[in-house]
């Protein structure tokens, strides 16, 4: 193996075929729980056995990962080190010399996947055209494995901009959702000079975490009122995956590094319940597979253990312009979520969830695009 360095260097996934043979074999006899008589084969408790077992035999038999893992290597892709870490990336060069440069991060428990079809129309040879770099967050996918502790928001951060120094871009806008939106706030906070703008995606379930992550406005109306109680109820019956792996990662890791069947559920479920109308099931597999081959179910589970201990919140004001995308919305989400309505843009759209860019790429790019055009040099 060549020795780190500081360089850029060309990578190209190739997952060795024994790789993909042992999945085959560990899908093939792995093992589901049985039924119980009279239970309602519903998402109410998690993902259905029977949901499950049709995924993981659809991954075993229809599943075409050297044909996903082709289409992934179509897009130009590069690992550097940072801070005695690997970091992946994609870095599409827009054909137009005067392309802004455009910083996108991925969430949890997603991946650079999650930007495929939003890239080639950002990069297009139009007015509004962006130079666009993908990375990978340290642990999750080919940013791996962990170098050490104490990788978590604010040390990505710092390396983020790093990659973006490295790659010739001394001014660039960033765009996220989930831990990309903390990404994105935090390099507006630390680096303003270099950030020409910041734009969010966000979904109507971001409400459930007014009072404890986010400020509680007052006099809310008893119809905001039961909205918010039904977000803060659903996000309490779903965030068991986020208290676990905030304080006890390594024993899903271990679930997750040895069952296929295991981490196909753990993604699989929360992709059902953040969703609008769910996604491509060869994109949502590509995304597990990532995973799987990576071993990065355990090292994402770290990245979010060591966010909870960081002591550094997920919200860092700044004086850069932001731009807010709100997918699933109603008009109780700026009520809550800007209630002095000071964020200038704030578009609501009542299709997609929790992944923009996977449901809803066409309404993503139109609207990143709107965001930034006005901030152009």
């Amino acid at each position: 193996m060549l020795p780190m360095t500081n360089e850029i260097r060309t990578f190209r996934i190739d997952v060795p075929q024994a790789e993909l043979a042992d999945l085959h074999h560990r899908l093939a006899t792995a093992r589901f729980a049985g039924p119980v008589p009279g239970d309602e084969p519903d998402w109410s408790r998690g993902m259905p056995t029977e949901a499950v077992r049709e995924l993981a035999g659809y991954w075993r038999d229809g599943f075409d990962w050297r044909a996903q893992e082709a289409a992934l290597n179509a897009f130009p892709q590069f690992t550097t080190e940072i801070d005695g870490q690997v970091i992946h990336f994609l870095h599409v060069r827009s054909p137009r010399a005067d392309a802004v440069p455009l910083l996108l991060t991925h969430g949890y428990p997603s991946s650079f996947t999650e930007f495929l079809d939003v890239i080639g129309p950002l990069a297009d040879d139009g007015p509004d055209a962006f130079h666009v770099v993908v990375p990978s967050l340290p642990g999750f996918g080919f940013s791996t494995p962990l170098s050490g502790p104490g990788w978590e928001l604010a040390r990505t951060t710092d390396a983020f901009a790093e990659l973006m120094t490295r790659l010739g871009y001394d001014r660039f806008a960033a765009q996220g959702g989930d831990i990309g939106a903390g990404v994105t706030g935090r390099l507006a906070a630390l680096y303003p000079e270099r950030v020409i703008g910041t734009h969010v995606s966000s979904d109507r379930g971001t409400i459930a975490l007014a009072g404890e992550q986010l400020p509680l406005p007052e006099n809310l109306s008893p119809a905001e009122q039961s909205e918010l109680d039904a977000a803060r109820a659903a996000w309490q019956a779903g965030r068991g995956y986020l208290d676990l792996q905030s304080h006890k990662p390594e024993t899903i890791a271990a679930a997750l590094t040895d069952s296929p069947v295991g981490q196909l559920a753990w993604i699989a479920e929360k992709f059902q319940a953040w969703t609008g109308d769910g996604v491509d099931r060869d994109r949502l597999l590509t995304n597990v597979s990532l995973y799987w081959f990576t071993r990065s179910g355990a090292s994402a589970a770290r990245f979010l253990y060591e966010a909870a201990h960081s002591g550094h919140g997920w919200l860092a004001p700044s004086d850069v312009p932001a731009g807010w995308a709100v997918f699933n919305s109603s008009p109780v989400v700026r009520r809550i979520m800007d209630p002095e309505e000071k964020i200038a843009h704030w578009s609501e759209f009542a299709a997609g969830g929790h992944f923009a860019a996977l449901e809803e790429p066409e309404l993503l790019v139109a609207d990143i695009r709107a965001f930034f055009r006005s901030l152009r040099p």
